[in-house]
């Protein structure tokens, strides 16, 4: 038997203003005042940095306000994003039972192999590419990110139908080692829209039709077009007033103190990258921990958590903290493992 999904579209919006909806989805679903639920969105011009980044080590900040771009934080994992009204995103927010997904990991391949079909009905060859980017002959058409909270999955995802490469270059400040290697014009060259595919746009309704004919073939779903609810519009306002829409939401997590009494180290993996800034007491015990990249984990509060775990603890005895932290934590990872996090520690400490 097919699972019922409702199937909404929340139009063209803010940055902030779409990541608050992400929030009210979220919670109207945790409390049991929707369905499970597709949502479809577009942004106006927008820089979102991952749940547990540094904006000013993700973004140009000068360069966001001369173009006039939103900076936002999103409530998932992952890079720096650029956005624009040329991009569409998608959304599934349910219950793990509904599709018998286990580890995020699993619901990462089979959600990706999803939309990857539906968007091959277009006519390209859209294939999922491990960790969770859905690529067409090598290029990257879309990403994707989410997590569980107990029982529910959020999962997003957005497909370039079109960009503004010049505008993602100017916000986005692209690490050094990915520049040395790729060099700016092939990181814009690495990216594929719709339109350079098909040399025209689609419109947006067929591109989120053949979403929905992938979702509903793979998945095992039935779709079904709704209206947004009063209680989700009333949950995203608050969300957007309360936490989401402020500057202090978008500028946490951020060093405290002057960093020149910190020390920093950062671990580049395939799947994702690691920083960690730290700084110590006169004893030597670590005083204020700051963990931040572009990973997934789960569930989102993992990383304050060891943060706390790591307060106070000796600096030669700050690597085993870690490893128990995560022997003793039910956690989910789609890229980085304990043995990264550990190792990042351990190299700011050196």
């Amino acid at each position: 038997m097919s699972a019922r999904f409702r199937v909404i579209d929340t139009g063209l919006r803010g940055g902030r203003d779409n990541i608050a909806f992400d929030q009210a989805l979220i919670e109207a679903h945790a409390g049991g005042h929707i369905a499970d639920t597709i949502r479809f969105l577009r942004f106006t011009p927008s820089a979102l940095v991952g749940r547990h980044q540094i904006l000013a080590h993700e973004l140009d900040l000068s360069a966001c306000a001369a173009r006039g771009i939103e900076v936002g934080r999103r409530i998932t994992g992952g890079g720096a994003i650029h956005l624009d009204p040329g991009q569409l995103g998608w959304e599934l927010v349910f219950d793990r039972a509904s599709l018998g997904v286990g580890s995020l990991e699993a619901a990462t391949a089979r959600i990706c192999t999803a939309a990857a079909a539906g968007l091959a009905r277009l006519g390209v060859d859209a294939r999922f590419r491990p960790r969770n980017d859905i690529e067409v002959g090598g290029r990257k058409l879309g990403g994707t990110g989410g997590f569980f909270d107990g029982d529910l999955l959020f999962y997003q995802g957005t497909v370039l139908i079109d960009f503004d490469a010049d505008a993602m270059l100017a916000a986005l400040r692209l690490p050094a080692a990915k520049l040395a290697r790729h060099g700016i014009g092939s990181i814009a060259a690495r990216l594929v829209s719709l339109r350079a595919l098909l040399s025209a746009a689609p419109p947006v309704e067929a591109v989120q039709d053949a979403l929905l004919a992938g979702f509903a073939e793979h998945l095992g779903i039935e779709p079904h077009r709704e209206p947004v609810s009063p209680i989700e519009a009333r949950l995203a306002a608050r969300a957007f007033a309360e936490e989401i829409g402020t500057d202090e939401f978008i500028n946490e997590p951020a060093l405290s103190t002057d960093p020149a009494g910190w020390s920093s180290a950062e671990l580049a993996r395939p799947g994702g990258g690691l920083r960690v800034d730290l700084s110590r007491d006169h004893r030597g015990r670590v005083r204020e921990v700051l963990i931040s990249g572009d990973f997934f984990v789960t569930p989102p509060r993992l990383v304050r958590d060891l943060e706390a775990r790591l307060r106070g603890v000796a600096g030669e005895a700050a690597g085993a903290a870690v490893e128990e932290f995560f022997a003793t934590t039910h956690t989910g990872m789609l890229s980085l493992g304990p043995a990264d996090f550990r190792a990042a520690v351990e190299a700011a400490l050196g």
